[in-house]
C-alpha cells in the first residue's frame, strides 16, 4: 500500500520516542510505500508560544533561558535516540542553524515588543521542523533511506491567513507530485514537517489547531495514497472519554460523517479541517496506537456500517456558556436571528448550538466559555433599547452533551430512549438540538449533571 503515516507530539515525547518511531517506519517502509507527517515533540508548540509571550513583554532573561531549554530538550533527545556517534555529532550539527534563526527571531521581537500574524508563523514552524530533521537523523542511523522536507518544502502551497492557513489543493497536489513522487519511486521516505506550508510567495505559514493531521491528509489527497494513519497514545477513538465512564470502549469503524460530527464535539484525536482532503478522495483514515502497534485501531471510512449500533459514542463538552436574547419584538420580526449572528460573527465569536422554539420570542446558543463575557457585551452594546430584543441572559455553568451515530438516522424512539435514561439519573435538560441529518442529538445541562448525563446514555445503549 501507499500511505502517510502521522506521528503527533505524544508519540515524539523524548528520544526513546523518536527511536520507536523510527523503527515503526523502518518496518512498515519495508513493506510499504509510505510519507511520514510529524509534529512537534511533546510541549515544544506550548514552549514556542511561552516564548513569543516573553519576548512580546521585553524579558530578554526569560527568552535566553527558554531558549536554552528548548536546546538542551532536543539535544537530550537526539542522543537517546542515536547509536551513531558519527551521525550523532551530523545531526547535532544539523539542528544549529534553525536554533540560531529561532534565537533571532525573538530577540528581534524582544527589542520591539511585538510580532506580526508572519513572524509568530515562522516562529511556531520551528517546533516541527527541529523534530523532523531528529526524525530524519534517526531514520538514518537506522539504515532506512529518507529525506527531510519544511511543509512549503514539500509543496504545500497556502494562502495568506497567517495562523490558520488553509491549502490551495491544485497548486500543491501538482507540486507535492512533482516534488515527492520522484523519491517514493527509488525507495526513499519523505518525513514532512506537519503543521506548515507556505504561500505562493514563500513565506511561512501554519494551518492552525490539528495542523499537522491536516498536513497529512493533504499529502494524502495530494499523492492518491491508500490511507492515511494517525499515530498517537490511545488505540483509537472510543465509545465515550474513558474519565468519564470506565466502561469506554474502542470504535473499530466510524463512518466519515460520524466522524466529523465527532471530531466536532472534541474528539482529540484529530481536528474536523483534517477530514476535509479525505472525504474529498474518498481515502480511508485510521487512528491507531504508537505504544500499541498489535492494535489495528479505528477505521474512518466512507458509508456508515450496517448493523453498528444505533448510537456509537457521547461526547460531554464543558467550559461552554448559554446565551439567551429574547424580547416581545422578536416574534415574527424577519432578520432578528440575522442581526444577533452577525454581531457575532463580526467579533469573530464561533457559535457552537442554536435553539429557537416557534413562538420566535427568544433565541438560546452555546459559545465558548473564554467567548462568553465578550458576546454578552456585544449583543447588549449593539441590540439592547432598539425596540427588539429587551433582554439578554447568560449561564456559564453549563455542559452538551451529544449522542452520536448514524443508526439514529430514521430509527424511532431515539430521542425518547436518551431523555428517558437522562431523567432517570435525576437530570434536567436545559435546551436540545438535533440537525437535518439526525446523526446526533445534543442537549444543555448543568455543568454538575455532565457526567451522569454521559454514562446514563452509554448504559442506555450498551456502548
Amino acid at each position: 500500500m501507499k500511505l502517510v503515516m502521522k506521528f503527533g507530539g505524544s508519540s515524539l515525547a523524548d528520544g526513546r520516542g523518536i527511536r520507536r518511531v523510527a523503527e515503526i517506519i523502518k518496518r512498515y517502509s519495508s513493506e510499504h510505500t509510505c510519507i511520514v507527517v510529524v509534529s512537534a515533540l511533546m510541549g515544544v508548540t506550548d514552549r514556542l508560544i511561552g516564548l513569543m509571550a516573553l519576548a512580546q513583554e521585553g524579558d530578554k532573561k526569560g527568552v535566553d533561558l527558554g531558549m536554552k531549554e528548548l536546546i538542551i530538550k532536543h539535544e537530550d533527545a537526539v542522543k537517546e535516540a542515536m547509536i551513531d556517534r558519527e551521525k550523532l555529532i551530523d545531526a547535532l550539527d544539523s539542528v544549529q542553524p534553525s536554533f540560531e534563526e529561532l534565537g533571532r527571531l525573538l530577540n528581534a521581537m524582544t527589542v520591539l515588543r511585538e510580532g506580526t500574524p508572519r513572524t509568530k508563523d515562522r516562529i511556531l514552524s520551528f517546533g516541527e521542523a527541529l523534530s523532523c530533521l531528529l526524525l530524519y537523523h534517526t531514520l538514518s542511523d537506522m539504515g532506512v533511506k529518507a529525506q527531510s522536507f519544511m511543509g512549503g518544502d514539500a509543496g504545500i502551497v497556502t494562502d495568506e491567513n497567517f495562523g490558520e492557513a488553509s491549502p490551495l489543493m491544485e497548486v500543491t497536489r501538482m507540486k507535492t507530485s512533482t516534488n515527492l513522487t520522484p523519491l517514493l519511486n527509488t525507495g526513499i521516505t519523505p518525513v514532512v514537517a506537519g503543521f506548515t506550508g507556505v504561500t505562493q510567495h514563500g513565506d511561512v505559514t501554519t494551518l492552525g489547531r490539528g495542523g499537522s493531521d491536516y498536513t497529512a491528509t493533504i499529502l494524502g489527497f495530494s499523492l492518491d495514497v491508500d490511507e492515511v494513519w494517525i499515530w498517537s497514545d490511545v488505540d483509537g477513538i472510543m465509545t465515550c472519554d474513558p474519565k468519564l465512564v470506565s466502561s469506554a470502549k474502542l470504535i473499530p469503524e466510524l463512518s466519515f460523517a460520524e466522524a466529523l460530527e465527532m471530531a466536532t464535539f472534541g474528539i482529540k484525536q484529530f481536528h474536523p479541517r483534517a477530514l476535509e482532503p479525505s472525504i474529498r478522495a474518498s481515502i480511508p483514515l485510521r487512528i491507531r496506537n504508537t505504544f500499541n502497534e498489535s492494535n489495528p485501531g479505528t477505521l474512518i471510512s466512507g458509508a456508515p456500517k450496517a448493523g453498528h449500533g444505533i448510537v456509537k459514542a457521547v461526547a460531554l463538552v464543558k467550559d461552554v456558556g448559554m446565551i439567551t436574547v429574547s424580547g416581545a419584538g422578536m416574534a415574527g420580526r424577519p432578520g432578528t436571528a440575522a442581526r444577533v449572528f452577525d454581531v457575532l460573527g463580526r467579533e469573530n465569536v464561533n457559535v457552537l448550538m442554536i435553539s429557537q422554539s416557534a413562538s420566535e420570542a427568544s433565541i438560546t446558543f452555546l459559545v465558548r466559555k473564554n467567548a462568553l463575557y465578550k458576546a454578552v457585551s456585544d449583543l447588549e452594546i449593539a441590540l439592547l433599547g432598539r425596540g427588539v430584543i429587551d433582554n439578554v441572559a447568560f449561564e456559564d455553568d453549563v455542559s452538551i452533551v451529544a449522542a452520536i451515530g448514524a443508526g439514529m438516522k430514521g430509527t424511532p424512539g431515539v430521542a425518547a430512549k436518551i431523555f428517558q435514561a437522562v431523567a432517570k439519573k435525576g437530570v434536567n435538560i436545559r435546551m436540545i438540538a438535533q440537525g437535518s441529518s439526525e446523526l446526533n442529538i445534543s442537549f444543555v445541562v448543568a455543568q454538575e449533571d455532565g457526567q451522569a448525563a454521559v454514562q446514563a446514555i452509554h448504559e442506555a445503549f450498551n456502548l
